[in-house]
Order: structure tokens, then sequence, then C-alpha cells
């Protein structure tokens, strides 16, 4: 495990209308909601999803009077499609752009899935000057790849297994991936179409370069240095039906690697809490950022 270098010093993107434009010259689009003057929430989306996968969240947070905002990481969504950077200390960078472009101060960073892989490197790389607090959800963090360290990690054959899946014909692959991604092949589960319509559409929005290396980044990213800068208020919330990112290998261990963190679990609820459940995501979510 490294040991944290000094914080970084993010240079500020330049912002046109609803992109920023990143240090090496990509655009990621991002969201802006609520009263510029309220408390900023920022938010960062799972794969292979886009900011899209955040706006239950967003709405009823700035529906409370806060500022929301998210961003498609590159690559995915609307931002464009660069060859290279799709790793986590780029996605971090990106992040950090942002936020400094943005002048955003005190901020709650909210990461999903692969998203709060990036939450937690951004806090690792830059620090805390600009965050009140943290939440993790459903994360990768503290890697997910099965390792010496980490027996409750997963072979490297899932792993494989995604990409040949993106590679064969992602088109299925997604389309099948929500099925797990939203617990819908659980027994009784209640299936929405329309919403595993809307992450096939996610999905297919992203380039095929930044999907699949992505792959890597989420799996075999090790965060256990990260976890040495968190000095801020830290919620990990996570499914205890999490079928993508099993919960004996992320949160329980997280936990109990960031100072001072508060672990929610949820009997029963899967991936895709933030859609299926969103009613009780917001509302935990609510809690804490006024707490």
């Amino acid at each position: 495990m490294d040991t944290p270098a000094a914080p970084i010093t993010a240079h500020a993107g330049k912002i046109t209308g609803s992109y920023l434009t990143t240090q090496d010259g990509t655009q990621i689009y991002f969201k802006d909601w609520g009263p510029k003057d309220g408390t900023p929430i920022v938010f960062s989306h799972g794969w292979p999803l886009s900011s899209d996968a955040w706006e239950d969240q967003m709405l009823f947070l700035s529906e409370q009077g806060y500022r929301t905002i998210a961003h498609d990481r590159r690559g995915h969504g609307r931002s464009s499609q660069p060859w290279d950077g799709h790793n986590m200390d780029t996605y971090a960078d990106d992040l950090a752009q942002l936020t400094a472009a943005l002048d955003l101060q005190k901020a709650v960073h909210v990461g999903h899935s692969t998203g709060g892989g990036e939450v937690t490197r951004y806090i690792g790389r830059y620090g805390t000057s600009r965050v009140a607090k943290a939440v993790l959800i459903g994360a990768v963090p503290p890697i997910m790849l099965k390792t010496g360290w980490h027996p409750n990690g997963l072979p490297v054959e899932v792993f494989d297994g995604i990409r040949a899946g993106v590679l064969g014909d992602r088109s299925a692959f997604f389309k099948e991936l929500s099925m797990a991604f939203y617990s819908f092949n659980r027994p009784n589960a209640r299936v929405s179409e329309g919403l595993r319509e809307s992450f096939w559409l996610q999905g297919m929005m992203g380039g095929l370069k930044a999907e699949y290396d992505c792959v890597k980044a989420f799996s075999e990213t090790d965060f256990r240095a990260d976890f040495a800068r968190f000095d801020v208020p830290t919620l990990v919330m996570h499914g205890e039906d999490d079928q993508i990112v099993p919960i004996d290998g992320s949160a329980r261990i997280t936990a109990t690697l960031v100072k001072g963190a508060k672990l929610k679990t949820y009997p029963g609820l899967g991936h895709g809490m933030c859609s299926v459940n969103k009613g009780i995501i917001n509302g935990d979510l609510l809690a804490f950022i006024k707490g």
C-alpha cells in the first residue's frame, strides 16, 4: 500500500455553458441545479452510467434548497471521448477541475459504485479543503479485486467476463446487467422496464474504449492510502443484497478504514437502490447532510 503524497492543488478548468474543458482538452458535461447560494452537493456516478442516474437525488435535494452538481465522467454520457485518461487519478483530476472552476466550498461529495472510488481518490489526491462531508453508496473501495490482503474480493475472471461482454455485444450485455444491478432478478421483484431502458441508454451513450478501460479502474484500484486523507464526516451506505459490489468486500471493510465513518446497511436492497428505493435513500442523505 502506498503512502499518500502531499495534496495536489487543483487547476480550474474552463467552463462554457454546461461543459468544462479540462487541461487535456476533454469536455466534461455537467448539470448544476438548485439555488446557487445553496450548500453544494456533488455527485459522481457509477459505471456505465451518466449524471442522469442522479436525477432523483438532485431534484429532491434541490427542492430542499441545496445546489446539486453532477457530471458525466470522461468517455461517458455527453462528455467527450478521449482515448486516454480512463483511470481513477484522471477521474479525480477532472472532478477537482470542476469543483475549482465552480469555486465550490464546503461541498458534500456523494459517489455511487465507481463514483465512490472517484470521490475517494479525489480526497486522496486533493484533500478536504473544499469538502465538508462524504457519502459512499454501493462503492467499490477499498478494492473490488480479490488479492492476498483482500480475500473477500472478486476473482479477476469476473471482470474478464465484464470486459468480454462489453467487447462482444455491449448492447445486449447492458440489458442483461440491468437485472442484477436493480435486483430485478430476485423473486417477487417489481421490474421496471423503463428503468432498465434508461440504464441501457445511458450505457450506450458512453464510448466503448472508455467503458472497457473503466473496468480495470473500478476493479483493480487500491484505495487504502486515500482513506488516510478522510477527515470529514463520512457516511457509507450499502445494500445488503448488492449483487454488483458485494457488501462484505467493500462497505464493511471501508467503514473500518475511514476514521469515524458511519456504516448504514439496507437489508434486501441492491446496487441500484438510489433509483429503486429512492425515497429511503433520499431521506437518509438529507438527514446526513443536515446533521
